[in-house]
């Protein structure tokens, strides 16, 4: 199967495309490189006969119309955006650029591509999203594929408008759509301004922990390589039309997360006083969720998916993994905006 995945040089992108090798299809990674994207990430499939990469902006409409020309994919993965929330209450406009108007232009591009091949029923756009665009949840249930939209912040209103957008170009054109919605990824290749390595790379360094608020903040937190295995399997066997909601199925608070990782540094380098001693409750961010929560049901159901790692094993994956790869992560920490508080200026 021949796969375009846009944003392949970012965290779940390149899980996706790593993912995607090793399955043996062949890959056509675009991505723009912006600050959050990095190379290294796919460096392990950059030599194999199937893999090729462009750099490109998804908003750039004969770009992405002559790169899907040329390549000719069964299916395109859009895992391009912007996707840290400060920073979408700080730049509201990139968001609405990258994840709105971009996802247009590729919805365009890619329809026009599938009408002109004939419009074959093999061919799939899969749209790949964010629990984010649900809201915030109360104290029980869990986000369903029908939970209605309530986004709370620049970041998850501009994800929303792209799967409205998505969802719409399969109904009015028929384009084959499949979209997806995960809970909040960790892993290897994270970049350093996201939680989990936040947590990881302050402790190594004897910094403050910072956690928003009361950190009582609740998450579904599942395994990137586990979300790049349930994206492939709704691509290539998801109905279109059809949305699947992608959890791991362990919900904790920020505070407890954050406390499970200084206890894995404990073990794994020790520093003569528990790391938790470094936790700091700062400022919340405005707009900031309280509870997410995935019913994950249907890709069971209908697609035979189930998460393999647990978050006890896969935070010791990922603390193991950036101990031993900061050569990875040294570089990209002194990129805009890196280890600054964003998101306070609303």
């Amino acid at each position: 199967m021949k796969i375009l995945v846009t944003g392949g040089a970012g965290f779940i992108g390149s899980a996706v495309v790593r993912e995607a090798i090793s399955q043996g299809h062949s890959v056509l990674n675009v991505d723009k490189l912006t600050y959050a994207s990095c190379l290294t990430n796919v460096r392990t499939v950059e030599q194999n006969l199937g893999y090729s990469f462009a750099q490109a902006d998804i908003c750039d409409g004969q770009a992405m119309a002559a790169l899907i020309s040329q390549f000719r994919p069964d299916a395109i993965m859009h895992l391009a955006a912007e996707s840290h929330v400060d920073r979408s209450i700080d730049r509201p406009g990139a968001f609405v650029a990258t994840n709105i108007s971009g996802t247009y232009t590729l919805l365009e591009a890619a329809r026009k591509y599938w009408q002109d091949a004939g419009r074959p029923d093999g061919f799939r756009f899969h749209h790949v999203s964010t629990d984010e665009v649900f809201g915030s949840l109360a104290d029980t249930g869990a986000f369903t594929e029908d939970s209605p939209y309530a986004p709370n912040n620049p970041y998850s209103a501009t994800k929303a408008a792209a799967d409205h957008l998505a969802r719409a170009w399969h109904e009015t054109y028929g384009l084959p759509v499949v979209l997806s919605n995960c809970s909040n990824n960790y892993g290897p290749y994270q970049f350093p301004e996201k939680l989990v390595p936040v947590v990881i790379l302050n402790a190594l360094a004897g910094l403050s922990i910072p956690v928003y608020g009361s950190g009582k903040h609740m998450r579904d937190w599942l395994y990137v390589e586990d979300h790049a295995q349930a994206l492939l399997t709704v691509a290539t066997n998801g109905a279109t039309g059809r949305s699947y909601n992608i959890g791991g199925g362990k919900d904790l608070s920020n505070l407890e997360l954050v406390q499970t990782i200084c206890r894995i540094m404990d073990q794994l380098r020790p520093a003569g006083h528990p790391y938790s001693d470094l936790i700091s409750f700062v400022p919340d961010r405005p707009g900031h969720d309280r509870r997410y929560a995935i019913d994950a049901t249907r890709i069971q159901a209908e697609l035979g998916w189930q998460p393999k790692v647990t978050l006890e094993e896969g935070l010791e994956k990922t603390v193991g993994w950036y101990l031993a790869n900061a050569h990875w992560w040294r570089p990209l920490q002194e990129r805009s905006g890196v280890g600054r508080r964003l998101g306070l200026t609303a």
